[in-house]
Formats: C-alpha cells, sequence, structure tokens
C-alpha cells in the first residue's frame, strides 16, 4: 500500500513538473513597468515546450524574443528603445531580454497629400476628420494605419471609387519624440453610376434585376448602393452564387458612367425534401415537398407540398414571389385540399390565401393577407345536456395583420435574443352559420446564455390569444384555440388542456395562455440535453381561469446535425384527468421554440 501511495505521488510530481515544462517562457523579459506594454509583449512571446537545452538556444531564443519585442514597442510608440538579448548563468540557461522602453512618441501634424487632382473641399475636410488621429496622443503604428483605411473608405463613400493609397511617409523625430505621418491618397475622378449590365447567361430577366438597384442612372457612386443590391439577390435564396462589381474605367460610357456588372450562378432549377416526425399524442408524419426555382426569371419559388399524418392529410402549392413590386416586399400565393381529424372535430375542404410580407431592417416584418376557406366540419355539441353532432357547411373569409421580430442569433437552435410576433385576424363565416369576429395572438420568447462558451441557455416561451364577438358555442370548433401537444404544453395529448364535453371530447376554448421554461446544456459538440417545465390554459370565455391551468414537466436529448438539432422529448402531465396519458413522446427537428 506504501508503494502504491509512492508511486501515486511521484506521478503527480511529473504531470506537474510536464505542465510546468510545457508553460515554459520562451524568455525572460525585464526592465518593462509599464502593465499594459508588458502584458502586450507577453502576448507575442508564447511561451516554449520546456528549457533551453544548450546556451546555444537560450541565445537563439532570447534573440527571437528581442525581435518581438522591438515589434510590439514601435507598434506601441516606442521609438527611443534599447532591447538587449542575453543569456543567464542558470542550469538550464534561459534567455534573457533586457529592455529600456524610453519615452513614447507622440503624433504631431498627420496630413493628406492629395497626389493628382484633389477631390471637392467637402470631401477633403470629411477626409480630414476621417483619420480620427489627434496630435499629442501616442504614436501607435495600428491608429496610423487605421487612419489611413478610414481615409480610403470616407474619400470611395463619397463617390471615388477608385481613390487608393501611395505609400505613406512616417517621420520619427527622436529630438523632439514626434511621430509625423503623412497620407499620399490618390482620389481620381468623381464616379456616377449607369443602370446593371447582367452578364451570365442564367434564368432571371435583365429587366427585373436591373429594376433591384437602389440607384438611378447618373447618380454618384455610393459603395453601399452596390453591396445593397448584391443583399438584395442574396436574400432571394434562389441563387448559389452572387457577384456585384463596379465596371472597370475603359468600360466608361460616352456620358461619364460606370456600369455596374452582375453575375448570378443560378441553383439547381428544383428539389424534392421529404420531413418526418412523430409524437405519441398527435402520432407519425410525413412530409414532401417538390421546389422549383426561377419559373418566372424573377427569382421566384413554387412549392409542392404533400403531407400524410394521422391528424391531417394536405397537398397544396405556394408560389412566392421575392421583391413583389417594391424592395423587401414579398407576395405569396398559397391553394390547397385538406382534411382534418382530430378529436374536437372534423374538416374537410379547400382554401386559397394571399399573404404580402414586407421586411423592414433585417429582422422585422409586417405581413397582411386574405384567405378564403370552403369547408365541411364536423363537430359535438351540446344542447341541454345532450351532446349533438353537428355538421357545418361553412365558406370562411379571413384577413390577417401581423407584425414580427427575430433578433433571435438561430433559426433552429437560438443560444442568444428574443422573438415576438402579434398577429390579428378579422373573420367573416357564412353558411350553416353566421358570425364575425376577431381573433387575435401574441407570441414571445427570450434566450439567455450562461457559461464561458455558452454551453447552457435559459429559454422562456409566453404566448396569449383570444377571440372577440364570438361566444364559445357560437365559434365552429375548428376556429377555436386548443393546446397540448409537442408545439405548447408537452405531457398532454393533442388538444387536451382546457374543457371538455361529458364524453371527454376537447372543447376548445375563446382564449388562450401557454408558457414554457427550458433549461438548454451542450455537454458536446454535437450532444446536448434539456429539462422543461410547460404550462397552458384554455379559457370558454375571455380569460382562463386558474381551474383551467394544466402544467407539464419532461426532460430531453438534443443531436446537432451541423444546421439544427434532432430534438427528443419525454414529458408527464402534471395536473392529470381522466383520458391523460402517462407520458408523452415527441420527435422532431428543431427546439421545441
Amino acid at each position: 500500500m506504501r508503494r502504491r501511495t509512492t508511486l501515486t505521488v511521484l506521478t503527480a510530481l511529473l504531470l506537474a513538473a510536464g505542465v510546468a515544462r510545457a508553460e515554459e517562457p520562451s524568455a525572460i523579459v525585464s526592465g518593462v513597468d509599464d502593465k499594459a506594454l508588458r502584458d502586450a509583449i507577453m502576448r507575442v512571446l508564447g511561451t516554449a515546450k520546456g528549457p533551453p537545452q544548450s546556451r546555444a538556444e537560450a541565445r537563439r531564443r532570447a534573440r527571437d524574443a528581442g525581435d518581438d519585442v522591438v515589434a510590439v514597442l514601435r507598434a506601441e510608440g516606442y521609438y527611443a528603445y534599447a532591447v538587449e538579448p542575453d543569456v543567464n548563468e542558470g542550469d538550464p540557461p534561459r534567455g534573457i531580454v533586457k529592455v529600456t522602453p524610453g519615452q513614447v512618441f507622440n503624433l504631431a501634424d498627420p496630413r493628406i497629400v492629395w497626389r493628382g487632382t484633389a477631390p471637392d473641399e467637402g470631401v477633403v475636410k470629411r477626409a480630414d476628420a476621417a483619420m480620427q488621429l489627434t496630435p499629442g496622443q501616442p504614436g501607435r503604428a495600428a491608429d496610423i494605419l487605421g487612419a489611413e483605411g478610414r481615409i480610403i473608405a470616407q474619400v470611395q463613400g463619397l463617390g471615388y471609387a477608385d481613390v487608393a493609397a501611395e505609400p505613406r511617409e512616417v517621420i520619427v523625430d527622436h529630438a523632439d519624440h514626434s511621430v509625423r505621418p503623412t497620407f499620399n491618397i490618390v482620389a481620381g475622378d468623381l464616379t456616377r453610376l449607369d443602370g446593371v449590365e447582367l452578364v451570365t447567361k442564367g434564368r432571371s430577366n435583365q429587366a427585373w434585376v436591373a429594376d433591384l438597384a437602389p440607384w438611378t442612372p447618373g447618380e454618384v457612386y455610393d459603395p453601399e448602393h452596390v453591396a445593397e443590391l448584391e443583399r438584395r439577390l442574396r436574400d432571394t435564396g434562389v441563387y448559389d452564387s452572387v457577384s456585384v462589381s463596379l465596371a472597370p474605367l475603359e468600360r466608361l460610357t460616352p456620358d461619364g458612367r460606370r456600369p455596374v456588372v452582375v453575375g448570378l450562378a443560378d441553383r439547381l432549377p428544383r428539389t424534392i425534401e421529404l420531413g418526418a416526425g412523430f409524437s405519441t399524442s398527435e402520432g407519425p408524419g410525413v412530409d414532401a415537398r417538390w421546389i422549383q426555382y426561377n419559373r418566372l426569371r424573377r427569382a421566384d419559388t413554387t412549392t409542392y407540398t404533400a403531407r400524410l399524418a394521422k391528424l391531417e392529410q394536405r397537398v397544396g402549392g405556394e408560389v412566392s414571389l421575392p421583391h413583389w413590386r417594391r424592395v423587401q416586399q414579398t407576395l405569396k400565393l398559397n391553394g390547397a385540399l385538406f382534411r382534418e381529424t382530430t378529436d374536437a372535430y372534423d374538416e374537410t375542404g379547400a382554401t386559397i390565401s394571399a399573404d404580402l410580407t414586407r421586411r423592414r431592417k433585417t429582422t422585422s416584418y409586417r405581413t397582411y393577407g386574405v384567405a378564403l376557406d370552403l369547408s365541411q366540419s364536423k363537430q359535438l355539441a351540446t344542447t341541454k345536456g345532450v351532446s349533438v353532432k353537428e355538421v357545418l357547411n361553412l365558406a370562411t373569409v379571413t384577413t390577417l395583420a401581423a407584425v414580427a421580430w427575430d433578433r433571435s442569433d438561430n433559426i433552429l437552435d437560438p443560444k442568444r435574443g428574443w422573438r415576438f410576433e402579434a398577429r390579428g385576424e378579422p373573420t367573416a363565416i357564412v353558411g350553416d352559420t353566421t358570425l364575425a369576429y376577431l381573433r387575435t395572438q401574441v407570441q414571445g420568447s427570450a434566450y439567455l446564455p450562461f457559461g464561458k462558451d455558452a454551453d447552457t441557455v435559459l429559454a422562456a416561451r409566453l404566448k396569449l390569444g383570444a377571440i372577440f364577438g364570438g361566444l364559445l358555442e357560437e365559434v365552429p370548433a375548428s376556429r377555436r384555440f386548443f393546446s397540448g401537444g409537442g408545439g405548447s404544453v408537452r405531457g398532454y395529448a393533442y388538444q387536451a388542456i382546457g374543457p371538455r364535453l361529458a364524453d371527454n371530447t376537447p372543447q376548445g376554448g375563446v382564449s388562450l395562455v401557454e408558457s414554457s421554461i427550458e433549461v438548454r446544456h451542450r455537454f458536446s459538440k454535437t450532444w446536448g440535453g434539456v429539462a422543461f417545465i410547460d404550462a397552458g390554459a384554455i379559457g370558454p370565455e375571455r380569460t382562463p381561469k386558474a381551474d383551467d391551468f394544466r402544467v407539464g414537466a419532461g426532460v430531453g436529448v438534443r443531436y446537432d446535425l451541423g444546421f439544427g438539432p434532432i430534438r427528443a422529448d419525454i414529458a408527464v402531465p402534471l395536473g392529470k384527468r381522466s383520458g391523460d396519458p402517462a407520458f408523452q413522446i415527441y420527435l422532431s427537428i428543431g427546439q421545441s421554440f
């Protein structure tokens, strides 16, 4: 036992020695008292895998370290330095760099010299301001290089597309400890833009591409306009690659304008996508999509879909027209035949709709739409305490107004940020019943990361809904709120939250509250786990009552596919009622919210 303990201690000492050996500084630096300067030097020097094996190796390390120290000193504005590489007398020997930083040299008289014809006075003044070099501040090399870059960017942004920098002159004066930078700039001529020239033989229409340009021919060149045209083309999602650039000088038009050259590489004209999901509450489901791109030669997308699931069967099509009539505005036209078979109702019908979505900035959306449904709905209703089966033939017109913001960092696997959506749907029903009402809904979610690498994420969701202008018994079952299942309150069956008829049939409601809290933790690059609590209520009146609330809890695993995780959850109902299962299992792609 004593020998084993001795061996263990010896092994630990050897391991510790190995760690210390791995952290050996490449050289010892002396003479630097300023902490910020010393930290900058040590970051550059780094460490060696062990001590030098000879005085010659120690001297080589000291010389290499001395060169690195000189580079740092000059970058930080120390030009009157003294750097002396040496070797100490230790065993083993260590490289030493004796440093005398000297005085910091400060900036003096930074200026721009215009080679060739100078731009107009306003551009000259803004270029001077863009330098952002103040006499008296330390003459750091990075600040001088940054100033030159800002000058070029400023002048180019004011219409001088061919502006360039010739070699700069930097005078280091040891007499007054100053650094005097002079930037030699060639502005060139003011550039005016012509139209768009599509140089690839693809499926896109030249006139449509030209209409996306955020400038009119004759305007002064702005690099942001050229970049914006590229963004607009990329946003459509129908191209493998997009290139947008200014034509060379020799391509000037007779009136002195420069065309903008666009190159587009079309993606494959069609793709087929297959998907599947499963939950014990909703059963299995498979989806197929056949997608065609750019059929109308204006970056359009045509999607044919088919869904076969226990609760829903649907076939339909959608045409998406990006930048419709104005940029960042997408028109979607939809049509479908559907059949839904649920515990609360059965419905068969057809629907057509049109939605117009306007994107504001990068992640803000406004949507307006209208839809017409022709359907036959079968549901149970209670008359004088007796459940009676109703068959309703209905025509439903629904209009839509919605706003949404998505400030999360990932669509399928968000780790930080937030999302919010609000929508209102004025609805009119005619047929076997006549009713007009307003259906409203808001939902928000937030994501807060923890830990050094954001391996743990706290996610929360809240959803509220209400129907105004219609009582529970007046609103057809297919138009009411329901809750329970994988997208709402896990642990309960689909539609199982809320009031039920005497035979346990879900009744639905005219008000909705749902909330979720998840703790997501990543154990490795591919595997993660989740613990969650969901709560929800469906109310037969405008506001759910406390007795209407149900809570589910569970755990899950995640496997990262690269673009998003596969989700597998198991949940149990904490307020189990008659007919509720002991647990539910959910499989799908992407986080639950």
